[in-house]
């Protein structure tokens, strides 16, 4: 089957091919296809013409805006489902604390209501740590701090310093814990950052959006999660950056604006990508291989969620449905090793960047920026609706106010271990079977010098006494060489673009 290849009208490029990207007005139209908005992700359909358009624009003017919003086109960012984690790095056992959007919650299974359940995380007693605690036997989350233990309704069902025969504290309602509403879906568990009665059933009224290719049994992939030591915004921009993936030997790219409202926006890129931001934080890229018989494609989705100023978390999937026999042969540590590698590629220079945007201030970023050519439109398309939908910068509530942490050394601000492994069961679990197997070819390698050392002269053969020393100190040698590794894929991984 022959791919078809999405361009813009003739009528469109001429009248914009001549504006710097950032002075287009995008008006609220009509899309041509649908966008994501809190349904299933449709299939995008184009019209097949014969145009083409510059990829360069002139130097940017300032920005204007004209008119005002309505009360119901202002971006409320409490008001929506975020991402959370994935199910597959969720231990039943234990609960786990998140923060996100400055809130801190903790997510552990009901076994009675063998359910997911989000909890404010502190405790109504002295404000301990929920994540900090246990599921006692009953399956009830458990404060280790006094021992109140609490159900998945965030009532309080036992006070162990209550006495038996005198009041029933555990139902005041002040010993109840703040609950969040939440949902599995697409094997993530999702939050609705609000514990307002009002929104206690929102997920009839309001899902996340979803991802079809997900559910879809043809379609392999592999799920990722990292906490960003920068900022949401600058993830998001570095994510939807397309000549950032080839920025050593890029070229002129054809990008353009489909559609902008509220709930996001979408873009072309010339020939065959698309690229869809679905707010709050979902970005996706879907890239039609033209070279496959049957137009097959590869999606890049991205979960990008707030947690603080200068921090964000990063869930990321790939799905395809080509290619699958390479599955079995590649582990999912295995992806998540170059998936780390990519990221660090950047921290630091995002995080310097990121400073320095903070410092000009978020309704400068167009005049401190020069973003002249139609590469940046995804960037600049997402400051357009950062600045008129949400005022430039994410709302932080009450919890924060928006000012960056102090800076850390390089080796801490790209430590994979505390910001990715202890959250990733595949990798933790391979961490743990790398370093076991560490500490047995160390010891095995000292008993063997032992011996030898305690074996009197005679008592075995030269020939053995030999293999043993030469087994001894290749042991010795593969505990030094996994070591290394141990470090460079799971702890510290340094990265010099100059000698790339």
């Amino acid at each position: 089957m022959k791919a078809i290849v999405t361009v813009v009208p003739s009528s469109l490029i001429r009248s914009y091919s001549f504006k710097p990207i950032f002075s287009l007005k995008f008006a609220k139209k009509k899309p041509k296809w649908p966008i994501i908005n809190l349904t299933p992700i449709p299939k995008p359909k184009f019209t097949k013409l014969a145009a083409s358009s510059s990829s360069v624009s002139t130097p940017p003017v300032e920005e204007t805006e004209t008119g005002s919003l309505e009360k119901d086109d202002k971006f409320d960012w409490f008001c929506h489902w975020y991402a959370l984690m994935p199910v597959c790095d969720l231990d039943k056992r234990a609960p786990l604390g998140k923060k996100v959007l400055g809130l801190d919650v903790v997510v552990w299974w009901d076994r009675n209501q063998n359910d997911w359940k989000v909890f404010d995380d502190r405790c109504p007693h002295r404000l301990a740590p929920l994540s900090e605690g246990r599921i006692d036997q009953k399956g009830r989350l458990q404060c280790v701090y006094h021992g109140w233990c609490f159900g998945g309704s965030g009532d309080c069902m036992f006070i162990p310093q209550a006495p038996h025969d005198g009041p029933p504290v555990h139902s005041f309602s002040k010993a109840c814990v703040d609950v969040y509403p939440s949902t599995v879906q697409n094997g993530i568990v999702w939050f609705w950052p609000s514990t307002d009665p009002q929104y206690k059933d929102i997920i009839t009224k309001k899902k996340p959006p979803y991802i079809p290719e997900l559910d879809d049994p043809s379609f392999a992939f592999q799920m990722f999660n990292r906490d960003i030591p920068y900022g949401f915004e600058v993830l998001i921009e570095n994510l939807m950056d397309p000549s950032h993936l080839d920025r050593e030997g890029g070229s002129p790219l054809d990008v353009d604006i489909q559609s902008m409202d509220k709930n996001g926006f979408t873009t072309v890129q010339q020939p065959d990508r698309i690229w869809k931001f679905v707010s709050p934080g979902l970005f996706q890229g879907i890239i039609t291989i033209k070279e496959s018989p049957d137009n097959t494609q590869d999606i890049l989705i991205f979960f990008c969620i707030p947690v603080s100023p200068g921090n964000c978390r990063l869930i990321s999937v790939f799905p395809r449905n080509f290619r699958l026999w390479m599955d079995p042969f590649v582990t999912r540590w295995m992806h998540h090793i170059m998936q780390n590698l990519v990221i660090d590629s950047d921290f630091y220079l995002l995080r310097i960047q990121e400073e320095k945007l903070i410092k000009a201030g978020p309704s400068n970023w167009q005049k401190v920026c020069f973003v002249p050519t139609k590469a940046d439109t995804n960037v600049v398309v997402f400051r357009k609706w950062l600045k008129k939908y949400a005022g430039g910068q994410i709302d932080w509530g009450t919890k924060l106010n928006g000012s960056l942490p102090s800076s850390l050394p390089r080796e801490q601000l790209m430590d994979r271990y505390w910001s990715h492994v202890v959250n990733c069961s595949s990798c933790n679990g391979a961490y743990k079977g790398f370093k076991a197997l560490q500490i047995f070819l160390q010891v095995f390698s000292v008993a063997s010098v032992a011996l030898m050392a305690a074996t009197k002269p005679g008592m075995i053969s030269v020939a053995s006494r030999n293999t043993l020393a030469g087994v001894a100190i290749l042991c010795f040698i593969g505990s030094k060489w996994l070591s290394h590794f141990i470090y460079k894929n799971f702890h510290f991984h340094d990265y010099n673009h100059a000698f790339k």
